[in-house]
């Protein structure tokens, strides 16, 4: 990441370090003065960065100077975070009561002997700083007092808009659009292969994709083609997983390939060459060498739109629609902008995203007079376009968009994992006591968003998650921002930059000689290592001696990714990664149990054991984690919170998963019970439970809960106040709920009482019911006899917004007074045969409930190929299904 983070970088450790002399009151003397000269060093030497910044640029020794100092301030931040893992610690041992304070005091860990350890380092790292700061003098540097709002404080909101363009949105494509289409209905009946190869090229940033895209839904190819299939291009050839990946997107999956290889490109081609005569293949690609290889027709070149195609681009993304008209002052500036542009879809959107909501003149001026534009850059690089959106960027996005540069090109990022992984490097700050994380992050990425370095973006039914991608040449510039900080390696790397903090690992399998390998790897790597991860492996580590490894080497590590390992037990010393925050487990089918240990990891905010088949049960005092905000999780275990270990009783203490905000259930099949009491889910705001059989009831006190999704439980009984004997009328405990997705609940039959009719009444925003066979009512009142009408819906559920039932056949009618969920907008009802008889446009019997909705959508049949169950279990649960051999049918032509 560039030098220019120094000044914010100081900003940050001035932040911690005053944190740090707020709640360490009991620090020995010498310890508290240290940390106090470590702070005014950082203060000293942060008055001079506005200045070095602007200079380096002009002064090679200056660049050097800048990198030693923020490679110390690394440095500082790892021991300020040992010091924040002190405190974590502390206030464990002072929840324990007395007796745990005396065995704190007499272990291993005693908190004199560490404090006066950790006064020394800090010492250390002072005096590094001392000795770089006074090499300072001799570039005359200013001192600038005050300088830029400090990092960690107000920052600016962005209205939630995406600028990614729709098919219904794009410009200035339609003569090439109709051209390719007519190219597509041709019979090939005559010709000599079955199967015609249609290079699309173009440069960078040009829109190949999206024209692609249009094509492969437009009405008539789908009605042409028996079979359409989309895979992606990226930077290695291999022709078996090749097959594989076009044959799984067949089932409606998205994979990637290419090459300049002509031999390895007919190996491909002579096994896929079975369609009927009429198959097509239109392949995208900027290297007209690629068209060349693998074309049977002439190429198809894609030109630059026109200035005013550009034009028209431009104002809808930096204006919302018919503002451009209040403002021709900016739309002049707008013309001289999108000129520089070139005719690229890609500059024009990002630009306009970056004025967005900007009226100020000057914003405007200085886009169009920067001078990035006069970078020396290659013929068509849209390169300085995309930086000038980059520097506009907040210190925070900046750093978030960096790490991006650890996946690879085409990779599919969900915005679960990545929030994680932001938060795991401590990006993430709040500047107030009420703000969330995640919610910080959401905002972070809605910026990214908006200026389109995130592209072909697919929302969940209700909006919570999505899946998106970066741009080639976005990728490109995130890589060139990030270095030397993040680089992705293999284990055959050999000039490994002493730099590098974050590595990403480009193997796809895991390495035969792995105790061979693996050391000889690491040892190339300096012991500052943050971040490891594997982001394309197929099968991962195979024994734990690679996480022992990394627990040996990397002691200030921040994220590790174990996806898909094989190793049957965690080691005991994972505690000892102290400032560990992230931990992915998911999808190992061979891990039994996770050490008590790991409960040590008093900075660990995110664990994800999802398709963990063999997972017996969690550690007992997994509960007590102090800092653990995500848990996805499959396990044997009857009740979670733990509350027995053989035979012996375990009791819930006061600390029980109160920091936790989003908890998922998925296949646990011995899961009974979620159980509750004072301090147990405080904090919880996500509830995801996918396919619990046994699972019978929930907790009735969850006050912060936002949103609850259950999906695929046999036994489980909504009437919360059932199992104590507790009348359904008074549960309160639901006052947040905001989203409810049902799903394959065959006990369902009604929606409860505590629904409609408690707090939730007044919070719940969007409702989704599916695959319920016996759900016959919304609402029923008990006083009514079934043969005195239809069942009527509440008032005090008003403020729903969106409803949405799928599959549910028993249900025959809508409640009365429908029309009277004031703020009901949204309304789907698929798959129920006879409420859609009712609710006929126009001559249905509840058709006058309904007819004043905007947005309404009936049908009598469901999606045969659609997946059961939103969207959103795709972002929690297993997100790689394993590969299972299908043959190829002959019997339809395709389009690819």
């Amino acid at each position: 990441m560039a030098e220019s983070f120094a000044f914010h970088l100081a900003d940050k450790l001035l932040w911690k370090a005053t944190s740090l002399l707020g709640v360490q009151v009991s620090l020995a003397a010498g310890v508290y003065t240290e940390l106090e000269n470590l702070k005014d060093t950082i203060s000293t030497v942060r008055s001079v960065f506005l200045d070095a910044e602007e200079q380096q640029f002009n002064n090679n020794q200056l660049t050097d100077w800048l990198r030693k100092l923020k490679d110390c301030f690394y440095d500082a931040e790892d021991v300020l975070d040992e010091f924040g893992y002190d405190s974590l610690l502390r206030e464990v041992v002072n929840e324990e009561g007395f007796r745990r304070k005396v065995r704190h005091f007499f272990s291993t860990s005693n908190p004199l002997a560490f404090r006066f350890k950790m006064g020394g380092k800090i010492k250390g790292i002072r005096e590094r700083l001392d000795k770089i700061a006074a090499d300072a003098d001799k570039f005359n540097l200013k001192k600038i007092i005050g300088g830029p709002v400090p990092m960690i404080g107000p920052r600016r909101e962005r209205e939630k808009t995406y600028s990614f363009v729709r098919a219904s949105d794009v410009i200035g494509r339609d003569g090439d659009k109709d051209k390719i289409i007519e190219f597509l209905m041709q019979s090939s009946d005559d010709d000599q292969e079955n199967m015609s190869v249609l290079p699309l090229v173009g440069i960078g940033g040009l829109g190949k994709t999206t024209l692609a895209k249009l094509l492969y839904n437009d009405v008539k190819v789908v009605k042409h083609f028996m079979k359409r299939m989309w895979v992606c291009v990226s930077d290695g050839f291999d022709v078996t997983r090749l097959i594989k990946d076009i044959i799984t997107s067949a089932t409606h999956h998205k994979y990637d390939v290419w090459s300049k290889n002509r031999d390895k490109w007919f190996e491909l081609k002579a096994l896929v060459d079975v369609g009927a005569n009429g198959s097509k293949i239109i392949v995208t690609t900027r290297d007209k060498l690629v068209a060349n290889v693998m074309g049977t027709l002439p190429m198809y070149e894609l030109k630059g739109l026109s200035d005013d195609e550009c034009l028209s681009v431009f104002i809808r993304c930096a204006f919302k629609d018919g503002e451009d008209k209040q403002y021709p002052r900016l739309v002049k500036i707008g013309k001289d902008i999108v000129k520089k542009c070139q005719g690229l879809p890609l500059a024009v959107r990002t630009l306009g995203g970056l004025l967005y909501l900007k009226t100020n003149e000057n914003d405007w001026v200085r886009v169009r007079d920067s001078e990035c534009w006069q970078l020396k850059q290659k013929k068509d690089d849209i390169l300085p376009a995309l930086k000038l959106s980059y520097d506009d960027l907040s210190f925070d996005v900046k750093q978030c968009f960096a790490l991006c540069s650890l996946f690879p090109k085409d990779f599919q990022f969900n915005t679960l994992e990545l929030i994680q992984m932001w938060m795991g490097q401590g990006l993430i700050q709040p500047s107030q006591q009420k703000e969330e994380m995640e919610d910080i992050g959401n905002q972070y990425l809605n910026e990214l968003l908006q200026i389109s370095f995130f592209q072909d973006v697919e929302f969940d039914d209700i909006g919570l998650f999505c899946e998106f991608k970066m741009h080639d040449l976005v990728h490109d510039l995130a890589l060139l921002v990030a270095r030397p900080d993040c680089s992705t390696l293999n284990f055959d790397c050999k000039n490994i930059s002493t730099k590098v903090r974050h590595v990403s690992m480009l193997e796809v399998d895991w390495p035969e000689e792995e105790e061979e390998k693996v050391p000889r790897f690491f040892g190339k790597l300096n012991n500052n290592i943050r971040t490891i991860s594997f982001p394309n492996i197929v099968d991962g580590p195979r024994s734990e001696s690679f996480v022992g490894s990394c627990i040996l080497r990397f002691k200030y590590i921040r994220v590790l990714e174990l996806e898909k390992s094989s190793f049957e037990a965690l080691p005991n010393s994972i505690c000892n990664l102290k400032l560990l925050r992230y931990l992915n487990l998911g999808l190992n089918i061979n891990i039994k149990r996770l050490p008590n240990s790991i409960c040590k990891l008093h900075h660990l905010q995110t664990l994800f054991l999802g398709g963990c088949e063999s997972l017996e049960e969690l550690p007992r005092h997994i509960g007590k984690m102090m800092s653990l905000r995500l848990l996805i999780v499959k396990t044997q275990q009857i009740a979670l919170p733990p509350q027995t270990l053989g035979k012996r009783e375990v009791k819930v203490g006061r600390r029980c998963f109160n920091s936790l905000r989003l908890l998922g259930l998925v296949q646990c099949d011995s899961l009974e019970s979620l159980v509750e009491g004072m301090g147990t889910f405080t904090a919880l705001r996500t509830l995801v439970i996918d396919s619990c059989p046994r699972l019978s009831f929930l907790p009735k006190h969850l006050p912060t809960l936002e949103t609850l999704v259950i999906m695929d439980c046999k036994s489980l009984d909504l009437g919360l106040g059932n199992k104590n004997g507790e009348k359904e009328d008074d549960i309160q405990g639901f006052g947040s709920l905001q989203i409810l997705i049902l799903s394959k609940l065959p006990k369902l039959e009604i929606l409860p009482k505590w629904l409609i009719q408690g707090p939730t009444s007044n919070t719940l925003l969007s409702l989704f019911i599916e695959s319920c066979d016996n759900f016959r009512a919304l609402w029923e009142e008990e006083e009514e006899s079934p043969s005195l009408g239809s069942p009527v819906l509440p008032k005090g559920i008003d403020h729903l917004r969106q409803l949405k039932i799928k599959s549910c056949p028993k249900l025959s009618a809508l409640p009365e007074k429908m029309e009277n969920v004031s703020g009901l907008t949204h309304l789907t009802i698929e798959g129920c045969p006879k409420l859609v008889n009712r609710c006929k446009r126009g001559t249905g019997e509840d058709w006058h409930k309904i007819a004043h909705l905007p947005d309404l959508y009936i049908s009598d049949s469901r999606d045969s190929d659609e997946e059961s169950g939103p969207f959103l279990l795709k972002q929690l649960v297993e997100r790689v299904n394993k590969w299972k051999n299908r043959a190829f049918s002959n019997s339809a032509n395709c389009i690819v």
